[in-house]
């Protein structure tokens, strides 16, 4: 009776350990205060910057195109499996991508309200100015388009797990894998030519780790058990970005060998290639410079 007492404390103490180990500390404050979100990959401030201006680029939607819905094993859920306002991330990646030299981003997701607060300054302009009213400057135009969107959603692509346990007291683990996928394609705004375009794959990992212990004591009349463990789920939004991220820097690396474009200065591809996100392998075909311009309207020079 003793040393199955004994042994009982010795598993509630390794038991209680393991909690302790595996909790994740966190710190309310720190918890509670906003953070200014930062790019994911770390290729996207190496990207060498281009020989000419900086192109001028729009992007209308970025839109979900799976239609999935959040899995679930007990009831229908009608919230998305993903974010249905991508285009946020993609406007913010271009506009950032090779420390803002890259590209020149225009409004046109809300291009309804530009164009209604710049009828409101017309009109008012006109009624206490009359026809000396200052007219608003043009503007400034897009040479080419980003388009795509987030074209497939696997949930559980592969699943698994193991576990162990050796007089009632062992640890467990449990993964989950689903797959996100998007395409961003370059389109001229001159030929409606696709320039490049270019599809991202992109892992969700889910594990769930914990330690359990039971014991029976006293004749098999009592019993000890514990269950600990916790469950970290990789944020789709986490997801998303690094992919988005990762198109953007394979569609510029496309643009650079098509001869759309060049790089200020000359370098391995190797350098701006992540091998995060994976690309899916496609053929490219040597595209001459046709539709590009800058912010000031006038053609891109790639010599």
């Amino acid at each position: 009776m003793k040393n199955i007492l004994k042994l009982s404390i010795i598993a509630a103490s390794i038991a209680l350990g393991g909690c302790n180990a595996i909790r994740p500390i966190v710190d309310a404050q720190a918890a509670s205060e906003p953070k200014v979100s930062q790019n994911i990959l770390k290729e996207l401030n190496q990207v060498p910057a281009p020989a000419g201006p900086p192109i001028t680029v729009a992007v209308y939607n970025f839109r979900d195109l799976t239609g999935q819905r959040k899995p679930s094993n007990t009831l229908s859920l009608f919230s998305s499996a993903v974010t249905q306002g991508a285009e946020n991330y993609l406007i913010k990646t271009l506009s950032e991508v090779g420390n803002r030299q890259w590209f020149t981003v225009v409004e046109r997701v809300g291009l309804d309200n530009l164009l209604k607060e710049r009828q409101m300054i017309k009109q008012t302009r006109e009624i206490y100015d009359g026809d000396k009213a200052k007219m608003l400057p043009p503007l400034t135009l897009a040479g080419v388009i980003i388009e795509g969107g987030i074209i497939d959603y696997n949930s559980n692509t592969l699943t698994g797990g193991t576990g162990a346990r050796w007089l009632g007291i062992g640890p467990y683990t449990q993964y989950t894998q689903d797959l996100v996928v998007i395409s961003l394609r370059l389109v001229s705004v001159q030929t409606g030519e696709v320039l490049t375009s270019v599809t991202i794959e992109k892992n969700l990992l889910s594990t769930s780790e914990g330690l359990t212990a039971l014991r029976f004591f006293n004749t098999a009349t009592r019993a000890f058990e514990l269950d600990t463990g916790q469950t970290f789920n990789e944020p789709g939004n986490y997801a998303m970005r690094s992919a988005i991220e990762a198109g953007v820097i394979e569609l510029i690396n496309q643009g650079e060998r098509q001869g759309l474009w060049k790089y200020k200065e000359q370098v391995k591809h190797d350098v701006v290639q992540t091998s995060k996100p994976k690309t899916t392998p496609q053929s490219t075909e040597s595209t001459p410079n046709q539709g590009l311009v800058d912010s000031s309207g006038q053609p891109v020079k790639t010599n």
